[in-house]
């Protein structure tokens, strides 16, 4: 379980405050208007956003003494960050190892990835001979693969057409069912929420 307890940060000019408590296992939406401060709870809970005060935890693990690279999360971005000179294998690869050196069991554990996500075949292929739902599906097998219990979606699909976007979602529902990984997920889109979701906080 994720709770978030009167977590708050500030800026110059705008102040936020996030209360919510996320189930182990469930996918939540996280719906609101831009500005509303969506991006910057994920920022808060992967400790990219400092923290002014409250309480954060997962699984009764006070997640706010530890950096980014120790907590339980793995980030999901619209911006999919791929290599373009590194093959669909390395680039799932590198969210085991940024310097791709993997033993026997891990190159295994990208190849079970990429088969996951429908890429088994196209390991060899560079971003470029990728579609975009390709793509995304490379960033998706690649946060995956890193086994991490809390997935954080920021809109990492909301360049995709409607028809493409509800596959992905579906993709990750079924994944996240699999694996029984905690999913908060950032929308405008109210029918995003309701494809997947077991909650929807405003």
């Amino acid at each position: 379980m994720l709770n978030i307890d009167q977590l708050v940060t500030s800026y110059p000019d705008w102040r936020v405050s996030f209360s919510a408590t996320l189930p182990r296992g469930e996918i939540t939406a996280l719906i609101g208007p831009s500005g509303a401060g969506k991006s910057t709870l994920l920022g808060m809970i992967a400790g990219f956003v400092p923290v002014e005060s409250g309480r954060l935890s997962f699984d009764g693990v006070d997640l706010l003494p530890l950096g980014p690279a120790a907590r339980p999360v793995t980030t999901l971005f619209q911006d999919h960050n791929l290599f373009l000179h590194l093959s669909v294998f390395d680039n799932i690869a590198i969210g085991l190892h940024p310097g791709l050196r993997l033993s026997e069991a891990q190159r295994e554990q990208v190849k079970q990835g990429a088969e996951r996500v429908g890429l088994g075949d196209m390991l060899s292929r560079l971003p470029e001979q990728l579609s975009g739902g390709q793509q995304q599906r490379v960033g998706l097998a690649r946060a995956l693969v890193r086994g991490k219990p809390l997935l954080l979606l920021d809109e990492p699909f909301s360049a995709l057409d409607p028809a493409l976007r509800r596959e992905m979602l579906a993709e990750v529902a079924r994944l996240a069912c699999e694996q029984g990984i905690t999913v908060l997920m950032v929308s405008h889109n109210p029918e995003d929420a309701q494809l997947i979701a077991d909650q929807v906080l405003f």
